[in-house]
């Protein structure tokens, strides 16, 4: 393992970042609207966010990748490497985080929102001051969770020609046979080396939350 070889996969590592961050946050917004589908009292919208959920979450990953990209990709509509994993990595993620809602909100007692319609506050004030610190409190660790897992998972969009780490990796040990075990090591380190912030992050955060709800 060179020191060339080693800046060379290094020079990959924005790319599961960028890709694992674009499809979080897609993931995270959508997952909202199917979360509340999911909760609907409407028949039909929980049923659509039922078959949503489900078939999002039984397909591989790397299906869903090569659906976009290969599939929709190729034809009527044009759609490079990165945002391709972006989007089959982000609906993904928003079925997930729509279970991870679903959770959250179960675990708030139902006297709260009682007491907070008692107390006169209007519907934003509710869900700012009362309901959205604690439910950001419960997903965050699922949440965080979740997200060091797309980062291992942003991993395949290396089949698609995305030139993020794993991609680096095997191109060089496909030139150096000898020195595969160091090349696919060396990855693999960079990946704990973006993991351990991320949960380094989120356990602070946790820890804010809780004295801010314990307060």
């Amino acid at each position: 393992m060179t020191p060339e070889n080693a800046l060379l996969i290094a020079g990959g590592i924005w790319w599961p970042i960028i890709v694992t961050l674009g499809a979080f946050g897609l993931g995270a917004a959508l997952g909202v609207p199917i979360c509340a589908m999911h909760v609907s009292r409407s028949r039909a919208l929980h049923v659509v966010a039922v078959v949503l959920i489900v078939n999002l979450r039984s397909f591989p990953p790397i299906v869903w990748i090569f659906i976009l990209y290969f599939g929709i990709g190729s034809g009527w509509l044009s759609i490079g490497p990165v945002p391709a994993a972006i989007v089959a990595l982000g609906v993904i993620t928003a079925a997930n985080m729509a279970e991870i809602y679903r959770g959250a909100l179960k675990s708030i007692h139902p006297g709260q929102w009682d007491a907070s319609h008692a107390l006169g506050l209007s519907t934003w004030s509710e869900f700012k001051d009362v309901m959205a610190p604690q439910l950001f409190r419960v997903t965050l660790p699922s949440a965080t969770t979740y997200l060091i897992g797309l980062l291992k998972d942003s991993a395949i969009a290396s089949t698609i020609g995305v030139m993020e780490i794993t991609y680096l990796a095997g191109f060089l040990a496909s030139k150096q046979f000898g020195a595969s075990l160091q090349i696919f090591a060396f990855a693999g380190a960079l990946y704990i080396l973006i993991s351990l912030p991320l949960a380094a992050v989120a356990r602070i955060a946790d820890a804010r939350l809780r004295m801010k709800v314990a307060q």
